[in-house]
């Protein structure tokens, strides 16, 4: 999955006037209840299990609980397994026992926490933003996706759970309960491929003054936690790259003897094949988004090749050689070099120059001070100063007679783009990236960029902040699960 360039995955606006929590409240109360009658039963049911932390999950899921308000507690309850036991009970548990129950257990709590925000998103945005005709249906429906599908997909889940779950209050074997569940998770192949079209037009939408006003009010109510509206609705992305991730963790105290092993093995294959389509489906999506956005100023500006990228490997912001700033896009296919533009309200990018297939590509790594760059970096160093984090594209077709000198903000994110590019140029031009004098990054690339997966060169990078590397100047692509 491609990073997106806007920071737009920042929190709310926080210059808005502040409403009193009165009026939050208010505005909760104009909350209807869900006509779905799945999502009403397990409403009832995530709110039993919240008033009853203290005991296990075969001894929570009780039927016909009543339900609390729609807002959740500002804080989530964080007991242990180990906790819900009195000490005679803990004592008859080893402690590899004791881990691997409570493995299974932040799987089952997860659940609980990941339905919650799903309600809290519809009750507490969609519903009320639609009944006040904030946003129409239609808008909504693009942002939101069909988020009352995925709630019983949870809760099943949560049953077998606690199905599986003895009088002892452990859950013997979860292996095969996983195994029969895990593809269930193929439902969220469109709602991930949606997110970069989603956000886009929710990062629209708050330039109106009533959608900024009613989010403020959200992020200053006790039920958001301090959640922006986008840390919700990308939850249940984040919650699937955690799953293998929970699965190697109750796998690890897991004893090798035990039944499960196999199981939990197979489990982990699984999701992880799914998170691999789901990952090709997003990156083709996310590739397919910008080249609509792409403005081409003739026709043969448009390279026929722009057709065939599914890939987008690397794009952000980079300066040429005289200042000027360009939006640089490397597909894998082509380089496509831009400028940002608005049109009739709408951004777009107005393609700078001639794409330069990847096949005809050539780079060069220019060492810190080796030219002098002919414009100033806005403060970055004066006129004709020599210039730190430079590399130099060229197309070897001599019809096209191209060379761009582009500039990067820091020796970490040059890095980046020259991994990105040697992995493309090798990819393209079948033999090891065409790189010319002055090349010191090592002929091994720190990580390797897949044309099928679209797996990041990035990924030593850190998940910060929905899973982007944050940078004014660059966005690489990485593999999100």
């Amino acid at each position: 999955a491609v990073i997106v360039i806007n920071s737009g995955f920042s929190s709310e606006p926080s210059n808005k006037r502040v409403r009193s929590l009165a009026k939050v409240s208010s505005l909760v109360n104009l909350i209807s209840p869900s006509k779905n009658g799945a999502v009403r039963r397990f409403g009832q049911t995530i709110q039993s299990m919240s008033s009853r932390d203290t005991k296990s999950p075969g001894m929570s899921l009780k039927a016909g609980s009543k339900a609390s308000g729609p807002t959740p507690t500002k804080r989530r309850n964080s007991t242990l397994w180990s906790e819900t036991l009195d000490v005679h009970q803990k004592s008859t548990f080893s402690t590899k026992e004791i881990k691997r129950q409570e493995a299974i257990y932040e799987l089952y709590r997860g659940e609980q926490d990941l339905i919650e925000d799903l309600q809290l998103a519809r009750k507490a945005y969609h519903d009320p933003m639609l009944k006040l005709s904030i946003m129409t249906e239609e808008e909504l429906a693009h942002i939101f996706g069909d988020l009352d599908a995925y709630i019983p997909l949870h809760e099943e889940l949560l049953v077998k759970l606690t199905e599986g779950t003895g009088s002892d209050g452990t859950v013997a074997q979860i292996g095969q309960i996983v195994i029969d569940w895990l593809p269930r998770l193929n439902a969220y192949k469109n709602y991930c491929s949606n997110q970069l079209a989603a956000k886009a037009l929710l990062d629209q939408k708050k330039q109106d003054r009533r959608v900024q006003d009613f989010l403020q009010r959200c992020l200053e109510s006790p039920f958001s936690r301090k959640l922006d509206l986008w840390s919700f609705l990308d939850i249940p992305r984040s919650r699937l790259v955690k799953y293998p991730l929970l699965l190697r963790e109750i796998l690890r105290h897991t004893p090798p003897d035990h039944p499960d092993v196999t199981s939990l093995e197979t489990a982990i294959t699984i999701i992880q094949e799914i998170l691999s389509d789901i990952n090709v489906r997003k990156g083709e999506s996310e590739c397919q988004y910008y080249i609509d956005k792409l403005e081409f100023l003739d026709d043969k500006q448009r390279d026929p090749l722009i057709d065939k990228c599914k890939t987008l490997l690397c794009h952000g912001e980079l300066r040429n050689k005289s200042g000027s700033r360009l939006h640089v896009f490397l597909f894998s296919e082509l380089l496509v070099l831009t400028r940002p533009v608005t049109r009739n309200e709408r951004s777009c990018f107005q393609v700078y120059r001639q794409p330069i297939p990847v096949r005809d590509l050539a780079m060069e790594d220019l060492q810190d001070g080796e030219i002098r760059m002919g414009g100033s970096f806005r403060g970055a160093f004066t006129n004709g100063e020599k210039a730190k984090n430079v590399f130099r594209v060229s197309s070897l077709d001599p019809s096209h007679g191209q060379t761009h000198t582009l500039h990067v903000s820091d020796v970490y994110h040059k890095q980046q783009w020259l991994n990105c590019l040697r992995t493309a140029m090798s990819q393209q031009q079948g033999a090891p990236a065409r790189v010319q004098r002055g090349e010191t990054i090592p002929a091994k690339s720190h990580s390797s960029v897949s044309s099928t997966t679209a797996q990041s060169v990035s990924d030593q990078c850190q998940d910060r902040e929905q899973n982007t590397c944050e940078s004014t100047d660059h966005r690489c692509i990485k593999n999100c699960f």
